[in-house]
């Protein structure tokens, strides 16, 4: 069978493709409803409720449970992947997203005395807990359903 072949039955890599997807699009529909308006950018962007990464990382580490063994090394990779991954989503990128709101108010306080070109920060990058416990229970569910 071809590479590529085999690359379409990857039951863990679709699975956790699936997760990711489906947090996405909640997150954009969740988004679109809550802002009265639709920006398709959002699809990609960070943030937001639920964590795509913690649903695709979630859905990644279980697949492999259920596909090696949840007494595998393997298995303990991906956990502890998923586990920093999360988190990072909702720590550092947090941090990170706040030291960005801070920032664009200086910039917008030297933009208005004539000091400084007005070029702001992306604030929006990481996630709150609960946004990382959501997307992982979403992306735990679906690896679930997959394998059973």
């Amino acid at each position: 069978m071809s590479p590529l072949a085999q690359l379409f039955q990857n039951k863990v890599l679709w699975t956790t493709t699936t997760a990711w997807v489906v947090a996405q699009t909640l997150k954009v529909i969740l988004a679109a409803r809550q802002k009265h308006r639709f920006d398709v950018r959002w699809f990609l962007g960070t943030g937001g409720m639920p964590s795509s990464h913690s649903a695709g990382v979630s859905a990644l580490a279980i697949s492999v449970g259920y596909q090696v063994g949840f007494h595998t090394p393997a298995f303990a990779v991906a956990l502890m992947f998923a586990l920093v991954t999360m988190f990072d989503a909702q720590g550092v990128r947090r941090a990170a997203g706040r030291q960005a709101v801070a920032l664009n108010k200086l910039i917008d306080e030297l933009y208005l005395k004539g000091q400084m070109n007005q070029e702001r920060i992306k604030e929006l990058l990481g996630h709150t807990p609960v946004e990382v416990l959501v997307g992982a229970a979403l992306g735990g569910m679906i690896a679930v359903v997959v394998y059973r």
